[in-house]
């Protein structure tokens, strides 16, 4: 394989107002913007399944302002989802490319639809996989049967969540955590200590800290406003779409099919078995959904 070749990353920050965005690059083709989930992680925990797609497509995957690689000299407070959108399109500009294809995973598809909303017409292609809530109502809904199902492991992370250690950043201590969070978080493929221990490779316990004042300010201007719902203004975006969601994903299915039914162009995949990991539990059902779906609009 040469230097250059597909599997060989090319890693730099890009500079934004306020920030250094960490960017990865990986193969040529299509270019494919990854939208990390969280929204308190960073794009580790995709990796190295994603970079599978590297073979035919220009990968790219970047940590979202203030987290992971992109946490130095960054103030949770100026952290928004009007900057979040502004950087997404930051890196599409970066590329030097007057559209992208994006992947979200979790909250990505968040931010990802959030974006798509706003500048569908700097979107080639939008592929969403195991979506997260896109409405308050749809987190409502999440929430009630996560309680009702596990309501012993809510209480014991409300427990880890209300130590000195936690909420200090210890980085053992959130682990225990998210090994709670996380247990039924996968069908058939057990990998719940793979994905803990990817989801901090790249944080400090002040970087943690920071993360988290941060998902909460994502909140409160998303999920938790009442009225909160990006949902209608999916009906007028006209981009080739892929939504892929497990069977036994901790969201649930009608959330990620009320996603797909609103978006006139969306595809809608099921993956039996499955649960919110699908990039790494069915790789290859995943990767042959995404060639399908750009391979239909001839534009490989």
């Amino acid at each position: 394989m040469s230097s250059d070749g597909p599997l060989q990353p090319r890693e730099e920050y890009l500079a934004v107002a306020g920030a250094r965005l960490f960017v990865r690059q990986t193969g040529r083709g299509l270019p494919l913007l990854v939208v990390h989930g969280g929204p308190d992680f960073d794009h580790a925990y995709l990796l190295p399944e994603l970079d599978h797609l590297a073979t035919v497509f220009r990968l790219i995957c970047y940590d979202q302002r203030g987290r992971g690689r992109s946490s130095a000299g960054v103030s949770a407070e100026d952290v928004t989802l009007d900057s979040e959108i502004d950087d997404l399109d930051a890196v599409r500009r970066h590329l030097a490319v007057e559209t992208v294809a994006i992947l979200g995973h979790s909250w990505g598809c968040l931010l990802a639809l959030e974006y798509t909303a706003r500048h569908a017409h700097r979107v080639s292609h939008l592929i969403l996989l195991n979506p997260a809530p896109a409405s308050h109502a749809d987190l409502m809904h999440f929430r009630a049967a996560r309680a009702s199902d596990d309501a012993e492991d809510g209480m014991r992370m409300q427990a880890i969540a209300a130590s000195q250690a936690y909420a200090s950043g210890d980085i053992a201590t959130e682990a225990e955590y998210y090994r709670i969070h996380f247990r039924h978080a996968f069908g058939r493929v057990n990998a719940l200590e793979c994905i803990v221990s990817r989801l901090r490779m790249h944080f400090t316990p002040d970087d943690i800290v920071k993360a988290r004042v941060i998902e909460e300010r994502l909140y409160a201007q998303t999920w938790r406003r009442p009225d909160y719902d990006v949902v209608p203004a999916l009906r007028d975006v006209h981009v080739p779409t892929l939504v892929v969601h497990g069977d036994r994903d901790l969201v649930p299915v009608a959330c990620a099919r009320r996603i797909a039914e609103a978006i006139p162009a969306a595809r809608f995949e099921l993956l039996e078995d499955c649960g919110h990991f699908s990039y790494l539990e069915r790789p290859h059902d995943v990767r042959r959904a995404i060639e399908a779906l750009v391979a239909q609009t001839g534009d490989r």
